[in-house]
C-alpha cells in the first residue's frame, strides 16, 4: 500500500487536501502494491509546476512531458506542485520534506527535479520548492546526493535571473532532446561519473545551457561587457530546439490525468498548432515558438475521441496562440459539434478572431445570453495598433461587434495595454472612445424591442512589459505612478462618455508589472534580489492576496540592485543583452528591423501573406515551407 506523506490530521487541517494525495484517474504508477518501484525504472523525475495544483494541472506543457517521460520504461515521472501557504507553514514546523504526488516520496530522492517556468512572478515559488525539498537553493552548494535541477518553458528564454538556482536549463520544446539527457545521465551513472561529469555531458546536448560553465563581466555603467563559456564543452551559442514535423515528433496525450478537484482549466485540451503567423511586436510567444506548425486534422479528430473517452470530461478546448489561423478549423469544429452533440460536450474556442465563421460556431456551442465575446484590440488608436503590428483595424473590430450584436450577444470584453512604446495621451483616450463606439453600435443596430437588455462592455487594461526576443525588448518601461496616471486617463475619459454606465473598467496592478519587467529582462545580478526577497518572506507573488511589494523594495535596498536600471532604461540595439547567447530562431537583425518599423508605424504582413525573413525558415518546417509543398 502506498503511504501518504501527510497524516490524516494534517490533511484535515489544510484547505483542499486533494491537492496533495495523488492517485487520480490516469496518473502513472510504476510501483507495486507493496510500495516497491518497478525494477526497470532507472531514472526518477519530479516534474514541478511552481504554483498550486489547480493551476499546474491546467498546464498543457507539463501534461505533455509527463506523458512523454512515462512512455519510457526506464523513466518514472511524477508531479509536484507548490503547497499552499497553510501547508507550507505546517511542513516547515514539522520538517516534512516536499514530496511527489504519485509515490509520495521526498523530492530529494529523485534524479531530476524539472521545473517549468511560465511566469516570472512564480520565481519565489521555485525557491520554495527547493527549500521544502531540502535541496540547497544555490546550485554551487549541491553535491552528488542532490537531484539535477532543470528549468524550462517560456521564461527560460532569459534564464539569467534564475541562473544561480538551476543546474541546467532546457531551451526549446521539451519533446526534442530530453531522451538524450536521460540517456546521458544513465551512462554517466553507470560509469561512476560525478555530478560535474554529467553536467559536462549535458552541456554538449543541443539546447542545454549550464550556467556554471559561463562567465559574465560588466562595464562600469552596469551593462554587460562579455558573456563567455569557461569550459571547452560549453557552446558559445545555445540553439532553441523544436519539433519540425508535428506528425513524427508530437507525442499526443492519450489519457490525461483527471484532477480530484476542479482545475482552472477543467477540460480536455487539444493542441491544434504551435506558433503564430501574426507577428505582434509585444508578444514573446509569437516569436519564440516560430515557425507556425499545424497538426494533422485526422490526428486531432482521433485524439479528441480518445481523450474525452479516457477522462469523462464534458468540455474540450482547442489550444493555440491564434486558433483562427489553423487552416482546417471549420472542418475540425464542425466535426466536434456533430460528433459530440449527443454527449453534451461543450467546445471552448479561445484565441479566435471574431469573424462570421467564429460567431456562427459560437452560436452553436455557447449560451449567447450568458456568454460574452472577447476582443483584444490591445491599443486604443489605429496608429498605435500599427506600431505594435496588431494587424487589426477599427473596421474589423466594429464589423465583428456588429455581427455579434445581430447574432444575439450583448456582452463584450475588450483587452488593451497601457505603456506601449510611442504611446500618447490620445492613444490612451482612444480606449474609451472605442468602447463608446461599440456601445453606440449596439444601440443603433438593435431595435429596442429586440435587445437582450443593455449592452455590457468590460474594458481591461494591463501594463506593457518588454519581453526577450521581441522587437520591443529594447523598450523602456514606466514607474508605478506613471502606470496609475495612465489608467486614470482612461478611467476619466470613460466617465465622460455618453454610455459610460454600460462600460466597466479595471486595470492590472502596476507594482506587479514593474517587478515582472525587472524579472523578465534581468541578468545574473537579479538572483540575489530574488533570494533576498524569498528569505524575507516573498512567496506566491502571482497571487494578489499574498504579493507584498514592500518585501521586494527592501530586497532591492539591501542588495544594492537598482530596479530602474532594468525597467526604465531604453536599451541601445548594440548593447549585449542577458539572453543574447541563445539562438531562438528569430534573428536579432530582424527584431531590430521590426523595432525600427514600429517607430515608423509600418505594419509587417503576417507569415502567410509574405515572409518577413525573421530567420525561422532555417528550421525548414511549418508555415515557412507551406508554399513549397
Amino acid at each position: 500500500m502506498r503511504k501518504l506523506a501527510l497524516s490524516d490530521e494534517i490533511l484535515l487541517s489544510v484547505d483542499k487536501a486533494a491537492r496533495y494525495i495523488g492517485g487520480e484517474v490516469n496518473s502513472v504508477m510504476k510501483m507495486d502494491e507493496d510500495g516497491n518501484i518497478d525494477p526497470n525504472v532507472k531514472v526518477r523525475v519530479a516534474f514541478d509546476f511552481p504554483d498550486v495544483y489547480e493551476i499546474g494541472m491546467s498546464n498543457l506543457g507539463m501534461m505533455l512531458l509527463y506523458n512523454m517521460f512515462n512512455e519510457r520504461e526506464d523513466v518514472w515521472c511524477e508531479r509536484v506542485f507548490s503547497p499552499w501557504m497553510d501547508l507550507d507553514k505546517v511542513m516547515r514546523e514539522k520538517n516534512i520534506p516536499l514530496f511527489a504526488l504519485e509515490s509520495q516520496d521526498p523530492i530529494r530522492q529523485f534524479d531530476f527535479l524539472c521545473i517549468t517556468l511560465g511566469y516570472e512572478m512564480c520565481y519565489t515559488n521555485v525557491l520554495q520548492t527547493l527549500d521544502l525539498s531540502h535541496i540547497p537553493l544555490l546550485a554551487k552548494d549541491r553535491d552528488d546526493s542532490c537531484p539535477i535541477v532543470v528549468g524550462g518553458g517560456a521564461c527560460a528564454y532569459n534564464p539569467e535571473p534564475l541562473a544561480a538556482f538551476f543546474d541546467l536549463f532546457y531551451i526549446g520544446e521539451g519533446e526534442t532532446v530530453y531522451d538524450a539527457l536521460f540517456d546521458a545521465y544513465k551512462a554517466n551513472k553507470a560509469a561512476g561519473g560525478s555530478r560535474e561529469d554529467f553536467l559536462l555531458l549535458a552541456a554538449q546536448i543541443p539546447g542545454i545551457y549550464v550556467p556554471a560553465f559561463y562567465d559574465v563581466t560588466y562595464h562600469e555603467d552596469g551593462t554587460i561587457a562579455s558573456f563567455e563559456p569557461n569550459r571547452a564543452e560549453a557552446p558559445r551559442v545555445i540553439q532553441k530546439q523544436l519539433i519540425i514535423d508535428m506528425e513524427k515528433g508530437y507525442r499526443s496525450i492519450k489519457k490525461p490525468v483527471v484532477p480530484f478537484i476542479k482545475a482552472t482549466q477543467d477540460r480536455v485540451t487539444l493542441e491544434i498548432q504551435r506558433g503564430c503567423i501574426r507577428g505582434c511586436r509585444f508578444c514573446q510567444a509569437g516569436m519564440i515558438y516560430r515557425p507556425t506548425r499545424e497538426r494533422d486534422i485526422q490526428t486531432l479528430k482521433d485524439s479528441a475521441r480518445e481523450m474525452l473517452e479516457s477522462t469523462g470530461h464534458e468540455e474540450i478546448s482547442l489550444s493555440s496562440l491564434s486558433s483562427s489561423d489553423y487552416s482546417h478549423l471549420p472542418e475540425l469544429v464542425n466535426f466536434l459539434i456533430d460528433e459530440f452533440k449527443e454527449k453534451c460536450v461543450n467546445i471552448s474556442l479561445p484565441s479566435l478572431r471574431i469573424d462570421a465563421f467564429a460567431l456562427d460556431v459560437m452560436s452553436k456551442v455557447q449560451d449567447i445570453k450568458k456568454s460574452s465575446l472577447t476582443f483584444a484590440p490591445e491599443a486604443g488608436s489605429q496608429r498605435l495598433r500599427n506600431v505594435i503590428n496588431k494587424g487589426l483595424t477599427e473596421e474589423n473590430i466594429m464589423q465583428g461587434a456588429a455581427d455579434a450584436f445581430l447574432g444575439g450577444w450583448n456582452k463584450v470584453k475588450l483587452y488593451f495595454m497601457l505603456g506601449l512604446p510611442t504611446e500618447t495621451e490620445e492613444d490612451m483616450k482612444g480606449i474609451a472612445h472605442l468602447a463608446e463606439k461599440i456601445a453606440e453600435e449596439y444601440y443603433d443596430l438593435i431595435p429596442k424591442e429586440k435587445r437582450h437588455g443593455k449592452i455590457q462592455i468590460n474594458v481591461s487594461t494591463s501594463f506593457f512589459v518588454p519581453k526577450p526576443f521581441t522587437p520591443f525588448q529594447w523598450a523602456g518601461m514606466f514607474t508605478e505612478q506613471d502606470f496609475i496616471d495612465k489608467a486614470k486617463v482612461v478611467k476619466d475619459e470613460i466617465r465622460a462618455q455618453l454610455n459610460q454606465r454600460s462600460i466597466r473598467y479595471n486595470w492590472h496592478e502596476p507594482d506587479v508589472t514593474v517587478l515582472e519587467g525587472f524579472l523578465a529582462r534581468g541578468d545574473r545580478r537579479a538572483s540575489q534580489v530574488i533570494l533576498k526577497a524569498y528569505e524575507k518572506g516573498a512567496i506566491y507573488d502571482a497571487w494578489s492576496e499574498s504579493f507584498d511589494y514592500n518585501i521586494w523594495k527592501e530586497a532591492f535596498a539591501e542588495t544594492g540592485v537598482n530596479i530602474d536600471f532594468y525597467t526604465l532604461r531604453e536599451r541601445s540595439t548594440d548593447e549585449i543583452l542577458p539572453w543574447d547567447f541563445i539562438d531562438a530562431g528569430v534573428k536579432k537583425k530582424f527584431l531590430i528591423r521590426e523595432w525600427e518599423q514600429a517607430h515608423k508605424e509600418i505594419v509587417t504582413p503576417n507569415c502567410r501573406q509574405k515572409c518577413s525573413g525573421c530567420g525561422a525558415a532555417g528550421y525548414k518546417g511549418g508555415v515557412c515551407v507551406e508554399s513549397k509543398n
